[in-house]
């Protein structure tokens, strides 16, 4: 399998990866470790895994800490000898943001203003990872970075995660007019591959998972709702590089698919590259979440800032990623769940 290679390969730095245990960050951290870069690994294993870096638990250039980003001090400890950070840890998930609201705003907001102080005292440069959920209701044919935001009630807890995220990335900002800090962001439209688990809600691994073991594909809603699925192999290479480039500062980028494919369509192309004896069943919103849920129609990337600046450009095709899901999931089921570690997995060591 090629990997993309953009502007930046070979950078000899030290980053700090918040996150670094969920599924995009450790396909980062080992992205980071080939370009001879030290790591450090935060995370509260919360809803990543130590299984995730087992493939470089024994790499000596990696360092992990068992921590929270709510606590600044852990944060501060975790970025002492760090120049760069990439921050992914969050609370993510439709499931666990409806459920856990209040968990989810503490995280995404005072997590971050934790980790862009700490930066600030410690003269790093950071790159703030969001989401294409900031756009919102916004169902243009192109979302640009400028596009407006369309939110729905600040009541209803569907909408707290991207009003959070949009938090995050005015903070960022902030820090960067107001007091110099070298920021740049990175918005992830749906990137999906293995290690990405369904238990949060996360679409393609829980229809892959229903398709191998030949249960019904549930599908919410009537299906026909849309996204571009970005596969980790092509977004990583270009988050690094966005970091790297002094051009990014203060700004956002979009990281998505080229591909436009509705749900619907979705479960069937999987039921079909699985060779899978699976139905389709369609799930009320009201019965998968709660009444008066909203979810976005459509959601298409314009991944042109991006490109015309790192040359960044989604290759890898929906059916080798659906393939490779699939291979992860029967590998762990194998292996075991991933709250059962492995003899010889990343071990984590705590901050006081």
């Amino acid at each position: 399998m090629s990997v993309p290679i953009y502007p930046g390969r070979g950078t000899g730095r030290t980053s700090l990866v918040t996150g670094g245990a969920g599924f995009v960050g450790s396909h980062l951290v080992e992205h980071l470790l080939d370009l001879g870069d030290e790591v450090v690994v935060l995370d509260d294993l919360s809803t990543g895994s130590a299984r995730n870096l087992a493939g470089v638990a024994d790499n000596p250039r990696l360092t992990m800490i068992h921590g929270s980003i709510l606590n600044p001090t852990t944060v501060g400890q975790a970025m002492r000898s760090c120049d760069r950070v990439f921050h992914l840890a969050a609370a993510v998930g439709v499931k666990l943001i409806v459920e856990q609201p209040l968990r989810g705003l503490r995280i995404n907001i005072h997590g971050t203003e934790n980790v862009l102080t700490a930066a600030i005292e410690h003269q790093a440069s950071v790159l703030l990872v969001s989401t294409s959920e900031v756009y919102g209701k916004n169902t243009a044919d192109r979302l640009r970075e400028d596009s407006d935001r369309v939110l729905g009630d600040p009541l209803l807890s569907r909408w707290t995660y991207a009003g959070a995220k949009g938090i995050d990335e005015a903070f960022a900002k902030a820090y960067c007019d107001q007091e110099g800090l070298d920021v740049s962001i990175v918005r992830l439209f749906n990137t999906v591959g293995p290690r990405q688990t369904g238990r949060y809600g996360m679409v393609l691994p829980n229809l892959v998972g229903q398709a191998l073991r030949n249960q019904p594909l549930t599908v919410f809603g009537d299906g026909r709702q849309t996204r571009c699925f970005s596969a980790v192999e092509d977004v990583v290479p270009a988050m690094v590089a966005i970091e790297r480039d002094p051009r990014a500062r203060g700004e956002a980028y979009n990281l998505g698919g080229a591909r436009e494919i509705s749900i619907l369509d979705l479960a069937h192309e999987i039921i079909r590259t699985l060779d899978s004896r699976s139905t389709v069943e369609l799930v009320p919103y009201e019965r998968a979440y709660a009444p008066g849920f909203e979810d976005m129609r459509r959601r298409v990337p314009d991944n042109t800032k991006a490109h015309a600046l790192v040359g960044y450009e989604p290759h890898t095709s929906l059916t080798s990623t659906i393939m490779r899901v699939a291979a992860d999931l029967l590998s762990r089921e194998r292996l075991g769940s991933d709250a059962m570690p492995l003899a010889g997995a990343a071990t984590f060591r705590g901050v006081v």
